[in-house]
C-alpha cells in the first residue's frame, strides 16, 4: 500500500492567508496594531504598508524606535511569556495589511514546521543586528549621518532587489525622534540634502543613491557643514517686586 505524500509546508502561503488561529487585518493610517501596556497575546506579520514602533516613558515622552516594512514581524514579545504586556505601540503609517497570529498558533507552527522557525529565526537575528547598528549609529555618528541612514533604510537600500526610492510621507517630528535631535535640525539637514540633490520632495520623499555618500565617504561641502543656528530665547523683562 502506497502511503499518501505529505504536503510540504509553504511559509509564504501561511503568512498570506487567514486560517486557524490567524486572521488578516486591515489598518488605516494612524490605527494601532496594539498599544503599550496591553496584553501581549498575538504577533503580526506585515504583508503590505509601513508602520512604526513607539514607546512612551513614565513622564509621557514618546519616541519612535523603529520603522516597519513588508516582511517584518511585530509583537514578538508575546512569545516570551504568557500574560505579558506590550512593551511598545505599533501604529500604521500608511494603509496596512497584516496577518494577526495568536500566540498558541505561532508557538505550534514554530515547533512543527522547521522552515517557518528558520524564517522567523532569521528575522530575529536581522532585527538584533539592526538594533546593534542603531546603537552604534547613535553613539558615534553625527545627526546628519543618522538622518541619512534612516532615509536609506526606509528606502530599503541594501535589501535584495531594487530599492524603493519613494518612501511614505513621514513627519519631521518622527524623524527627529529617531535621529535623537530636534525638528529644526532635521529640517535644516533635509533642506541641505535636497539642495545637494540627494533627495526630492513630491508628496513623499524620493531618496537617491547618492545619499550613500554622506555615510560612506562623508561627502558634505565645507560651506554646508555648519550646524543650524541655535535660537536664543527672547530676553525676559524684569517685573517690579511687590513690597
Amino acid at each position: 500500500m502506497v502511503e499518501p505524500k505529505s504536503i510540504a509546508f509553504d511559509a509564504v502561503d501561511f503568512l498570506a492567508k487567514a486560517g486557524l488561529g490567524r486572521r488578516v487585518v486591515q489598518l488605516n493610517p494612524g490605527e494601532a496594531f496594539f498599544s503599550q501596556g496591553h496584553p501581549a497575546d498575538s504577533i503580526f506579520y506585515l504583508n503590505n504598508g509601513r508602520a512604526k514602533l513607539t514607546v512612551v516613558s513614565s513622564n509621557g515622552k514618546e519616541a519612535t524606535i523603529s520603522l516597519l516594512t513588508v516582511g517584518d514581524f511585530v509583537g514578538e514579545e508575546s512569545l516570551a511569556s504568557v500574560g505579558g504586556l506590550r512593551m511598545s505601540t505599533a501604529t500604521a503609517i500608511t494603509a496596512c495589511t497584516a496577518l494577526k497570529i495568536e500566540r498558541e498558533e505561532m508557538v505550534r507552527v514554530m515547533h512543527e514546521e522547521h522552515t517557518f522557525s528558520d524564517l522567523f529565526l532569521k528575522f530575529l537575528l536581522a532585527r538584533s543586528m539592526r538594533t546593534q547598528a542603531d546603537l552604534v549609529d547613535q553613539l558615534f555618528n553625527s545627526s546628519e549621518k543618522r538622518l541619512a541612514r534612516i532615509l536609506l533604510l526606509m528606502a530599503e537600500f541594501g535589501k535584495p532587489g531594487e530599492p524603493e526610492s519613494l518612501i511614505p510621507k513621514i513627519s519631521q517630528e518622527t524623524l527627529a525622534e529617531m535621529v535623537g535631535t530636534t525638528r529644526s535640525r532635521v529640517s535644516f539637514f533635509m533642506n541641505r540634502f535636497r539642495q545637494m540633490g540627494f533627495i526630492e520632495y513630491n508628496g513623499g520623499i524620493h531618496v537617491h543613491k547618492s545619499l550613500l555618500n554622506v555615510i560612506l565617504h562623508d561627502q558634505l561641502p565645507e560651506h554646508n557643514a555648519r550646524k543650524p543656528p541655535i535660537e536664543e530665547p527672547p530676553p525676559t523683562r524684569s517685573r517690579p517686586t511687590s513690597r
